[in-house]
């Protein structure tokens, strides 16, 4: 790959949005990203958040679409700050390169934003996992740069051969068979996937059993912000779109007892997040989901299931193991 570099920033939503079919054919050719560097996930995030002024800068290589730095403009009374699209929904945070030119295009991002004319105090670059490519960012030229754990996220690796089971802790097998047995009892059990239903009733059955199981514990659960359902409805339909979106529902009788909400993009699959009636705790539907997408995700050449963000004792069970995250900071030193 030849050619001059060209660097542009993106200031509005339109633009962002026109550009998805370069960025979908960036993060195909870009082995290590992850579902939540998509247009498919950031679009959607822009669309129902937009906390800030767009300030998203693309690197083009003969015309050919070779990096993406997707991130925003903060404004408060003391500071303007740099922060990444997707914070906070987002478990994985990075910039998209092409490998082939990684070291020119991740010096013209530094460079880009080193001469924005916005005089920005702070780049932070949140979600980094380990070897992510936001790492590599050359420091610009009169900038303190920071690297700080942020927070574990749990890994199982799923073996090469003989299942998704073989990765189980035995106390995790055994539990699992007890839990499908409760279910096989019950008689009229199913698993619905994604296509079984439009994604407009994943989105409403998801919120209705997370809330129902939150309001059980007396809690105000994790989906309380208004702007959190159209962003999930964009992104699961973005999702769903590539084949990346992993929906399972299991029903007993004509009753949604669980919903699992995952994706999956080669070896790397992905628990996001699930929900289930109290009244079917018995049959522990969460559980059974969860195994039930290793399996899947097995079958479908994973190799990692990753519980993403936090240290829940539920993760462990499964026989997970922390990777932490990092969040890099750069500050513009004073004159």
């Amino acid at each position: 790959m030849t050619g001059a570099l060209t660097v542009r920033f993106i200031r509005d939503g339109a633009s962002l949005s026109a550009l998805a079919p370069e960025w979908w054919r960036l993060w195909q050719h870009t082995p290590a990203a992850t579902p939540f560097q998509t247009p498919g996930w950031l679009i959607p995030w822009w669309q129902a958040f937009a906390p800030g002024e767009l300030l998203t800068l693309a690197v083009h290589m003969g015309g050919r679409l070779v990096g993406l730095a997707p991130f925003y403009l903060e404004r408060d009374a003391a500071r303007l700050r740099i922060l990444p699209v997707g914070i906070s929904v987002s478990d994985y945070l990075d910039v998209l390169v092409d490998p082939a030119v990684e070291e020119p295009v991740l010096a013209a991002i530094s460079g880009g934003y080193a001469r924005c004319p916005q005089p920005w105090a702070e780049w932070e670059m949140s979600e980094l996992r380990p070897g992510a490519v936001a790492l590599r960012l050359p420091t610009p030229h009169g900038c303190d740069d920071t690297l700080q754990a942020s927070v574990p996220c749990t890994v199982l690796c799923l073996p090469d051969a003989g299942g998704a089971a073989a990765a189980l802790p035995p106390r995790m097998r055994r539990n699992l068979r007890m839990i499908r047995n409760r279910i096989d009892r019950h008689g009229r059990a199913r698993i619905l996937e994604a296509c079984d239903r439009d994604i407009g009733w994943w989105v409403a059955e998801l919120w209705r059993l997370h809330q129902a199981r939150w309001t059980s514990r007396g809690e105000p659960g994790l989906l309380r912000d208004g702007r959190l359902r159209p962003f999930h409805l964009g992104a699961m339909t973005g999702l769903a779109g590539r084949n990346i979106l992993r929906l399972y529902a299991l029903m007993l009788g004509p009753q949604v007892a669980g919903v699992y909400y995952g994706s999956q993009h080669g070896r790397l699959a992905c628990a996001y997040l699930s929900g289930f009636d109290p009244q079917f705790a018995y049959y522990s539907p969460s559980t059974f989901l969860i195994g039930h997408a290793l399996g899947q995700a097995a079958a479908e050449g994973g190799r990692e299931m990753h519980f993403l963000r936090g240290d829940e004792d539920y993760k462990y069970a499964w026989g997970a193991t922390e990777r932490w995250n990092s969040r890099r900071v750069l500050r513009r030193c004073p004159p």
